[in-house]
């Protein structure tokens, strides 16, 4: 074939072969361009099906125009040789590339990332591939990757000619319905992908096996080895999208190669953020080894003050205190814990407090390669506690060859208790308000009002007094507006001591959330992130950013969330409530999951996945979660609601107004998305006025996600209709388009 000229093409010469056909580079003689030209093997031109296979390639790859496809100029017969004519790509297959090993991360998510965007463009125009492999993508010499050969693609507006019997495509890549020999669809492409992107990653095939047999076997029936047997540095988030496009169930995959590509795209898709940050740091509770357990408030409290001083410094990202205490126990390796949380460095250290005496030991290490940087051991009794803090925070700084402003300087020297048993106080109040329980706030409360009895009036013991507070009335322990007004009272205490306090403007920014004033909580709460940007408490600010639809303004808070705080449970609520506020109710399950599962009993983690998985019709299943949630705790805000929702939802008229006790009425008319929450179960039983009531309510608190009211909340369709609905739309969308950001 080599110097031929066939049709008005000259043959140059031969550059592969596969099963489909043989592959020439050629010059178009007319158009004066080098193209390739792929024939379909000679003795196969009398075979029927195999040529209509053949031509059919040209029609899949002609219907597209997408960069990432390889494009095909025209199809044609001459001198008994049936060939197609497609653009010449310099380069080499995904194949030779990785014949050098794996690719670099970054280099990988890339391909894939460019992969499935082509594919994407084929699976809208009907078009599923069918034989997605490494030797099936080419890379050209400017890294952009294109998909060829279509030769295997069916499709949806064409006969499939294969042969039901006929087991099409490379067995390492096959779906497990494709190794069947079952019907295929655009999930099976994605499964294809899903093998394309462990190979990338690992070098290793996840299916590999000696025979065709054991092959097809491991397909349908094992699992592949995890990633990080492989591979350390690997992405918590690439697992994530690999073992869910190499679920057996293709119900179970992703559904759309939107999904795929927006879990490797999106600011807060992931469940753990993609890649190892530079200057990043954990801080893991310091183990308390002294004599008296219950010296354990100490321990805990110097994790947070250290955690509190080194958030201080702008170069150095430090996960959040929430996250930090999970770890408190943990028996993962050091190298997990920074592949997990993408730190490069982990602080561990030990406390012994014996009476008046104490002993601090501290090290510092590389997470990456368990290599250690840094370590000091610290004696002397309470009364030198600030300065071994102190001393702590710059060792790391130092080590880390960070230099310190000004004003990072001061913050760190700053001792905002200064006398020791105020602040022992202090430590043991903290660890008694994260308990969530009434006797926690309460021992909380007594602890702080000692506190301040010793050492008189001070902004910090005046803010945990007020979080304490609040949390009587966010945490549904206790209703009515007695406990928000002490909240606002602890928060002018707070600035008449420290004017620039963030924890003030917290403070303020929860009063106001609770009052429904949205804009004045959005205020008070970026002036508290412009002084303490990485304080995790400002998830507050982004559950604002959603309630108001002010979608595109909460993401980058949720995606700094899932950086300084991803082991919290509530950080991974906030990615599942902006899917559903923004009408995309099919992703959100998964982060609720991950919720649900990181704090099973919690009964706003059961509520929540129960909740979400409503908006997808998985009512079973959600059931089962409402009547766990009932179980586990009876008669809290959160059951009640729950079983309200869930008679609702089964047309239970009367069973459903009977869970509605006064607790929860009482609760709900506080807080904008309770109040939502009841608006939903009332319409569902066809109680229109009472339904119009709560969701008015739920506008005058702050709730104003027009988009999501007016257009996405399957719940409201038996309310759209009336003319009270359709006013109180006027005025939410006059609301959320003036909304101040």
């Amino acid at each position: 074939m080599i110097g031929k000229i066939i049709s008005h093409y000259h043959i140059l010469e031969k550059i592969g072969e596969g099963g489909m056909g043989v592959v020439y580079k050629a010059e178009d003689t007319k158009l004066k361009r080098i193209v390739a030209l792929k024939f379909l093997p000679q003795e196969w031109t009398r075979n029927p099906e195999v040529k209509e296979r053949f031509l059919r390639e040209a029609q899949a790859s002609a219907a597209l125009d997408h960069p990432n496809i390889c494009t095909v100029y025209e199809i044609n017969e001459s001198e008994e040789q049936t060939f197609i004519s497609m653009a010449y790509i310099k380069g080499q297959t995904l194949k030779d590339n990785l014949e050098f090993g794996p690719l670099e991360i970054q280099d990988a998510q890339g391909i894939i990332l460019q992969v499935a965007q082509g594919l994407h463009e084929a699976h809208q125009n009907g078009i599923v591939h069918r034989d997605i492999k490494p030797g099936n993508i080419m890379l050209t010499d400017k890294g952009q990757a294109k998909i060829t050969d279509f030769g295997l693609a069916k499709l949806e507006w064409g006969a499939d000619i294969t042969k039901t019997i006929t087991i099409m495509g490379t067995v390492a890549y096959m779906s497990p319905e494709q190794a069947r020999g079952d019907h295929v669809d655009l999930r099976s492409d994605i499964w294809s992908l899903g093998v394309l992107f462990y190979e990338m990653l690992t070098g290793q095939l996840p299916f590999s096996r000696d025979t065709y047999q054991t092959a097809i076997y491991a397909i349908l029936h094992e699992d592949p080895e995890p990633l990080a047997s492989s591979r350390s540095d690997v992405p918590e988030i690439h697992e994530m999208v690999i073992h869910k496009a190499l679920q057996k169930d293709p119900h179970k995959r992703y559904q759309s190669l939107e999904d795929f590509i927006q879990d490797l795209k999106d600011p807060y898709a992931a469940v753990a953020p993609p890649g190892t940050k530079e200057n990043s740091l954990v801080v893991l509770p310091f183990e308390n080894i002294s004599p008296e357990k219950e010296n354990e408030y100490f321990s805990d409290g110097l994790t947070e003050e250290i955690i509190a001083d080194l958030s201080q410094i702008k170069e150095l990202q430090v996960i959040s205190r929430t996250s930090a205490m999970q770890l408190k126990g943990t028996d993962k390796d050091l190298k997990t814990i920074g592949r997990q949380l993408a730190v490069q460095y982990v602080l561990e250290g030990s406390v012994r407090k014996q009476g008046n005496d104490l002993r601090i030991t501290a090290q510092l290490i590389d997470a990456a390669n368990d290599v250690h940087l840094w370590a000091e051991k610290y004696s002397g009794t309470m009364d030198d506690v600030f300065d071994i803090q102190e001393k702590v925070s710059r060792s790391i700084a130092d080590a880390l060859k960070l230099k310190l402003s000004p004003e990072e300087n001061e913050k760190i020297a700053d001792r905002p208790i200064e006398n020791v048993k105020a602040y022992e106080c202090y430590l043991q109040a903290r660890q008694e308000i994260w308990r969530f329980t009434e006797e926690g706030l309460e021992r909380a409360l007594l602890l702080l009002q000692n506190g301040l009895k010793i050492i008189g009036e001070n902004a910090l013991l005046y803010a945990a007094m007020g979080t304490a507070y609040w949390l009587y009335v966010n945490a549904g322990i206790k209703t009515g507006d007695e406990y928000i007004e002490k909240t606002e009272q602890c928060a002018k205490k707070v600035f008449e001591l420290d004017p620039g306090s963030p924890h003030g403007y917290i403070l303020k920014g929860a009063v106001h959330v609770h009052r429904g004033n949205m804009e004045e909580a959005v205020r008070e709460l970026k002036h508290a992130m412009a002084i303490d940007p990485n304080n995790a408490d400002l998830m507050l600010l982004a559950r604002v950013y959603a309630s108001c639809g002010q979608i595109s303004a909460a993401a980058p808070l949720v995606k700094k969330l899932l950086e300084i705080d991803p082991l919290n449970t509530i950080t991974y609520s906030l990615p599942g409530y902006l899917d559903i506020l923004g009408g995309n109710f099919e992703k959100a399950p998964e982060s609720y999951q991950k919720m649900s599962q990181m704090d099973p009993h919690n009964p706003v983690s059961l509520w929540f996945y129960a909740w979400s998985l409503t908006f997808v019709r998985r009512n079973e299943e959600a059931y089962a979660l409402i009547e766990k949630l009932a179980e586990n705790a009876p008669g809290t805000v959160y059951a009640s609601l729950g079983l309200f929702t869930l008679y609702a939802l089964q047309g239970k008229k009367k069973e459903a107004l009977d869970v509605v006790t006064p607790q929860l009425e009482i609760a709900a008319k506080g807080v904008e998305y309770l109040s939502r929450d009841m608006a939903h179960g009332y319409a569902l039983i066809e109680e229109k006025e009472k339904a119009l009531d709560w969701l008015e309510n739920a506008v005058d608190r702050g709730f104003i996600a027009y988009p999501f009211l007016n257009e996405y909340d399957p719940f409201l369709e038996n309310v759209r209709g009336e003319e009270r609905y359709k006013k109180l739309m006027e005025r939410v969308k006059y609301e959320w388009e003036n909304f101040k950001v």
